[in-house]
């Protein structure tokens, strides 16, 4: 395990007041290398990282693109491969193009060329869904038989369920219904929408309601602020702006009724997965990538992105079942974690018999 850190000026990045904190650290497993880690501000890292490539002799590297301001260190491990190294590279593509680039276009056309320059002799890519796959293709221009679709797994690391009236006592909610948005707070994710929905609601369910808002906010924090405290039911909303470390997630999923994720557009979302690893409802937008990889899940409900009317019915809906004595719990066929190490295994082989050739 190659690490990157500080991938550029931390002022730049939008949760840079929390970067560091021991309380984020992950666990990795003892019998894993790792080298801790590359670091823009230090070229000594670069050559360290380099030195720990040559004594590992990997097999296969496998990058993450999620944004175009991780390129210019993966350009450099490219690089190193090619020195002395010679692993087969795969890139994951979470993200085709962030969606902050994508609105600016110096970040867009700088996203755009650095992407093709790092693509250029990669051996192969994988994304979350063929919607992804046909996009990547066409953005990048790679040719769609050297992209390979690998759904996201389950996380079920995080599955150390809490019942319900364990979780709500933890959080100190007294509310019979819960509506839990979870994740980064972006323009993209469509918070705004749920909150109008939830003041839409009808007074007998609004104040038996508890709207949870729990993630890092890095876009239109204020705004969202005013739009909380002009609600009705302010008393009823709680926003926690965090990243949230993973001993807490059991507590929120756990104290959940229903998740709701209003984006306005999506790759992907590691946050449904954890939705359904712990079996609740979910409405979500009816966009394609996430019709795609939640359309086979018995507890989705999909609405139109951006229609907080339709939210408000759906989560109705959920209140009058709930109300009625029935509390859903779903099960989904998703891929365990073992389960994508094996296809990916699956890919590096063929890669390395030489059936798939450099892009």
């Amino acid at each position: 395990m190659l690490l990157l850190r500080n991938l550029l000026p931390r002022r730049l990045f939008p949760g840079h007041v929390r970067v560091g904190r021991d309380q984020y650290v992950a666990e990795i497993a003892g019998d894993t290398a790792v080298y801790d880690g590359m670091d823009y501000n230090s070229p000594l890292s670069w050559f360290r990282a380099y030195r720990f490539l040559k004594q590992q002799r990997p097999d296969a590297i496998i990058m993450l693109w999620w944004t175009s301001s991780v390129a210019h260190m993966q350009l450099l491990i490219k690089m190193m491969n090619s020195l002395s190294i010679r692993a087969k590279l795969i890139l994951e593509m979470h993200e085709v193009v962030d969606p902050i680039e994508e609105r600016v276009l110096p970040l867009r056309l700088y996203s755009r060329i650095s992407g093709r320059c790092l693509i250029r002799g990669f051996d192969a890519c994988t994304t979350k869904s063929e919607f992804n796959k046909s996009q990547v293709s066409q953005i990048y221009g790679i040719d769609e038989g050297r992209i390979f679709v690998i759904p996201h797994g389950l996380y079920e690391d995080f599955n150390r369920a809490e019942d319900c009236d364990t979780a709500r006592k933890k959080l100190n909610i007294r509310e019979g219904f819960v509506i839990l948005y979870f994740g980064l707070i972006r323009h993209y994710k469509g918070v705004s929408y749920l909150i109008k929905a939830f003041n839409m609601l009808p007074e007998p369910i609004a104040v038996n309601s508890r709207l949870l808002i729990v993630g890092e906010v890095w876009e239109e924090g204020e705004g969202l602020r005013r739009q909380m405290e002009s609600s009705p039911y302010k008393e009823r909303i709680s926003l926690i702006d965090q990243y949230v470390p993973d001993e807490m997630i059991p507590a929120y999923f756990g104290a959940a009724d229903v998740v709701v994720l209003p984006y306005l557009r999506a790759a992907g979302s590691g946050v449904a997965h954890m939705a359904m690893t712990y079996g609740k409802p979910v409405i979500l937008s009816q966009v394609e990538a996430l019709k795609e990889t939640l359309g086979d899940y018995p507890g989705a409900v999909f609405v139109p992105p951006g229609d907080a009317t339709a939210i408000r019915d759906r989560l109705g809906e959920l209140h009058h079942a709930i109300d009625s004595g029935q509390r859903p719990q779903y099960a989904s066929s998703h891929p365990a974690w073992d389960d994508i190490a094996r296809q990916y295994e699956t890919i590096i082989r063929q890669l390395i018999s030489d059936r798939v050739e450099a892009i």
